[in-house]
């Protein structure tokens, strides 16, 4: 089963996301969960409650722009959430404001999109692509769909109302985005899931699996001392700043990608109110980056996030990325993120990560350094993938100017696997749970995003 997995995984990517067709494509630093003043509160003594503007954010879409081209990213999404009847809000003002900012901050491409309320989940960021129809897209998927629009609170918190609204959205052309948010912030202990549960992530991705395309691996809120990413619960913490699903070895996305199953991670600021104003984030860009290899083209970066042509990074750690795996002597092809390889169980495989630091200095005007990068390697389906970790240091990579690089050579895993990478300017093993008080510029990681292994 796990070989069959594997090999339609390897059939339905292009033969290489990244060597080919690459001409114009470089790292285009982005942020998909960004709010404004259109993240409205409401007055709830009136029948229907009456939107209250800025009363989740005082920002506006064009701030918002402002700050994520000052930090220098390439493309941000406007992502405010709803409640009800907020599809009336997203047409009649936060999508005008949309248009808005798009022209008065030209260098950034912005996207229409919400943070919609899944039914029977959490949160997610919906990216809209652009086009004639993007407003009138997003306004009927928010009011036909959205688990918060209805008057009647928890009408549509249903699975069933979720694949529904997965069916909607794989029927559109161009076809949309979306990425599961924070996804266990509601988790009342390690491996002890709250409204998204691994089973639902499956489920959800296997109903549309080129739009539910992955998850906050990094979410927002990383300038909360108190709760990093507003994780609440002291049991459910985050781990370095990431999700307990994307941090811990052999966990949730692990068995996901040892199932061959083609799931993305990411980061995000999930900006409402930056800290400097009494808030608990920081603004796009400044501290989070998902990373996509694209040429600077709205099509073209969704397609690198649609294909996992990325990587998410805290505190601007490193800036570039090349993860590769192949035979050890050379022959065949080449396996890069979001990508497959096909290897026979045994061959000498040779993978190897280039990473590259930064020139400038990050936000708080530092130049994080490397301490450690780790080669993951997983095999095997079911709950229990066999996972191999490599851990490297100063004394054993190579270094070229900015350019950080370290090889492995193992044998191909039997019935295919999956290879990962990640880096800390800590010196943990393994990110540690996140504590009250924590500076989050002191723990900072990356984390790729996988390249398959097939016979």
């Amino acid at each position: 089963m796990m070989q069959t997995l594997l090999l339609l995984a390897l059939l339905a990517a292009p033969a290489s996301t990244m060597a080919a067709d690459d001409q114009g494509r470089d790292w285009q630093p982005g942020d998909h969960h960004v709010h404004s003043e259109w993240s409205v509160d409401w007055d709830r003594s009136t029948n229907p409650p009456t939107p209250i503007r800025g009363g989740d954010s005082s920002h506006t879409r064009t701030h918002n722009a402002r700050r994520a081209r000052h930090y220098g990213l390439r493309w941000m999404v406007h992502t405010d959430h709803g409640g009800p009847g907020h599809s009336v809000v997203t047409r009649d003002h936060a999508y005008p404001a949309l248009l808005q900012a798009r022209q008065d901050v030209p260098e950034v491409i912005q996207f229409n999109g919400m943070e919609f309320d899944v039914p029977a989940g959490e949160h997610a960021s919906l990216i809209i692509a652009p086009g004639p129809h993007e407003g009138e897209q997003l306004v009927r998927i928010e009011r036909d769909y959205s688990r918060g629009e209805p008057l009647q609170d928890g009408s549509r918190d249903t699975h069933q109302h979720m694949l529904d609204a997965l069916a909607h959205l794989r029927g559109l052309q161009p076809l949309p985005l979306m990425l599961i948010n924070h996804p266990s912030r509601t988790a009342t202990g390690v491996g002890q899931w709250g409204a998204v549960e691994p089973s639902e992530l499956r489920a959800w991705h296997a109903a549309a699996p080129q739009v539910l395309v992955g998850m906050e691996g990094a979410p927002g809120h990383q300038a909360t001392r108190t709760e990093r990413g507003l994780y609440r619960n002291v049991a459910a913490p985050t781990f370095g700043g990431f999700d307990q699903m994307t941090t811990q070895v052999g966990g949730v996305w692990d068995q996901m990608l040892a199932d061959g199953t083609r799931f993305w991670i990411t980061a995000s600021s999930d900006s409402h109110v930056n800290q400097r104003d009494g808030g608990s984030d920081f603004d796009p860009g400044e501290y989070s980056r998902t990373y996509v290899w694209a040429r600077p083209e709205a099509d073209d970066i969704l397609g690198g996030v649609r294909a996992g042509r990325m990587f998410a990074v805290t505190g601007d750690l490193i800036d570039a990325l090349e993860l590769t795996v192949q035979a050890a002597d050379g022959s065949g092809g080449v396996g890069r993120m979001g990508d497959g390889v096909a290897l026979a169980t045994g061959t000498p495989m040779r993978v190897q990560l280039r990473v590259r630091r930064p020139e400038r200095a990050n936000a708080i005007g530092q130049h994080p350094a490397l301490q450690q990068l780790q080669l993951i390697v997983g095999s095997g389906s079911g709950q229990a993938p066999q996972m191999q970790t490599r851990v490297f240091t100063a004394t054993e990579w190579k270094q070229d100017g900015a350019w950080y690089q370290v090889t492995w050579t193992l044998p191909a895993p039997a019935g295919g696997g999956f290879v990962r990478a990640r880096g800390s300017s800590t010196d943990e093993a393994t990110p540690l749970a996140d504590v009250q008080g924590e500076d989050p510029w002191q723990d900072l990681w990356f984390h790729s995003n996988p390249v398959f292994i097939g016979r």
